[in-house]
């Protein structure tokens, strides 16, 4: 931003990518549709760098902006980039619940909220009780049971699965019984309320703000829902991915965040992608290529697909809108290729995301034109692209039968009943290439070295 105000960057706002600009197996440039007037323009370039962020809203409702969609990635990946480990997804255990249909996105509560929350359900199913009326002989403090050694204070991924499963009993709270409590009365008696506003307050008054519900006074409600997506373009060292200058920072690449198999934040390598790494090695493949202006038909072919699509999806005309489809694809994807995953359900789920994509391009309506403002449009356009992702994540999700990080195969755990990792077997990036419509993924392997730290099987009991 301070080269845009030196006035070095040009920002062009309101743009969405729809496609990449290729010439002779390389990247040269966007075509991009101008979200308030319609109009569909390009831009060439010698590189092409893409920092947009994750795919999350497969799931229909996530942490993120409705607008953050896997669009720009996926246009890379049907033009060769290879897309890795595309079932890995970090479900975040401590967001606001749904509270109904007009929702289109989940908000997230900082997980500092479990140093001093507690986190509990009644012990008998659909307990209506308000949670004050609730005595606490009848109140499972389910993850101080289960796991006595860490508590409340277990990993993201077991926390959210755990709350699910006791929703899934019918012992959930709120509205649709989608909620666990976190419970702050302790931490009030024992270090006074002063204390407890000066680490939360503010957190505290956005809850609050949001459910109209004061958690000083009464237990904060919270249930699980997916923030980061730790798959992406596979990219190199240099940033690159297997597109010759396309170049992937950020959440949009799987790299740091997706490698690792645990689920780290994507910002860490996000900044270091910005700072450090990029400025060298795009620097140096531009001084490595000398490339010529970009080819009157490389430009209109690239149009000619976006403004094709554009029109397809506005003659359909028919009786579904965008919404429905995007809730019914969010709902498989939770449930079959969420936090836990089996066979059967991702055998289930790669029946039912085929017939519904099908459906969706004989039935879906987008109402308006192109040339203006049309967010029905836009919507179309990326449930679409999530269509296609979906499927690739489920057969990335039933190609790995095992469990490891933000993913839980019920036909991998332990006699616990915990995460059995298989290290030798799943100790590599799968990378998914486009095969065209219609055909299957291929999949290529890159393995993992671990030289100093080695995986382990953990145990939080």
């Amino acid at each position: 931003m301070r080269q845009v105000e030196a006035g070095n960057v040009e920002l062009f706002p309101r743009h969405e990518m729809l496609d990449l600009i290729m010439e002779d197996g390389r990247a040269r440039g966007v075509v991009v549709r101008n979200l308030i007037n319609g109009e569909v323009k390009h831009y060439t370039a010698d590189a092409v760098v893409l920092a947009s962020g994750g795919y999350g809203n497969v799931y229909f409702l996530s942490t993120n902006a409705m607008g953050s969609n896997v669009t720009a990635s996926w246009r890379a990946h049907r033009h060769g980039a290879l897309f890795a480990n595309p079932c890995y997804t970090q479900i975040h255990p401590t967001c606001i619940p749904v509270s109904g249909d007009h929702q289109s996105k989940l908000t997230l509560m900082s997980e500092s909220l479990r140093n001093d929350g507690r986190v509990w359900v009644p012990k008998k199913a659909k307990d209506e009780r308000r949670p004050a009326d609730i005595p606490e002989d009848e109140r499972d403090y389910y993850l101080e049971r289960i796991y006595p050694s860490f508590g409340n204070l277990v990993p993201r991924d077991i926390a959210s699965r755990a709350a699910k499963n006791v929703c899934d009993e019918g012992r959930g709270v709120g509205p649709g019984g989608l909620g666990v409590y976190l419970d702050f009365s302790d931490a009030i008696g024992r270090l006074g309320r002063d204390k407890v506003e000066a680490k939360y307050g503010n957190l505290f008054e956005m809850y609050e703000r949001i459910t109209g519900e004061n958690p000083y006074d009464t237990p904060m409600r919270i249930y699980p829902a997916v923030h980061y997506t730790m798959g992406g373009l596979w990219v190199d060292y240099d940033l690159e991915s297997t597109v010759p200058g396309l170049f992937v920072i950020g959440e949009a690449n799987f790299s740091d965040h997706g490698a690792n198999r645990l689920g780290a934040s994507a910002l860490m390598q996000g900044l270091a992608d910005g700072y450090f790494v990029l400025p060298a090695t795009i620097n140096d493949y531009i001084a490595r290529n000398a490339l010529p202006p970009v080819a009157d038909t490389a430009i209109a072919e690239a149009e000619e697909r976006v403004n094709g699509r554009i029109e397809k999806l506005l003659s359909i005309d028919g009786d579904r809108s965008v919404d429905s489809f995007h809730r019914e694809l969010g709902h498989i994807m939770w449930e079959y290729c969420g936090m836990e995953r089996t066979e059967e359900g991702l055998r289930k789920a790669l029946e039912l995301i085929p017939a519904l994509r099908e459906e969706f391009w004989k039935r879906v309506k987008v109402t308006g034109k192109g040339e203006e403002l049309n967010q029905q449009l836009e919507k179309a356009g990326r449930v679409a692209d999530f269509f296609e992702l979906g499927e690739l994540m489920v057969i990335d999700a039933l190609h790995r039968s095992e469990s490891c990080g933000g993913h839980f195969r019920a036909e991998s755990q332990d006699e616990e009943g915990e995460a059995k990792r298989d290290d030798d077997a799943f100790g590599y990036v799968a990378a998914w290439g486009w095969s065209g419509e219609g055909a299957k993924p291929v999949l290529h392997k890159e393995a993992l070295n671990f030289e100093y730290v080695k995986p382990t099987q953990r145990s939080y009991k």
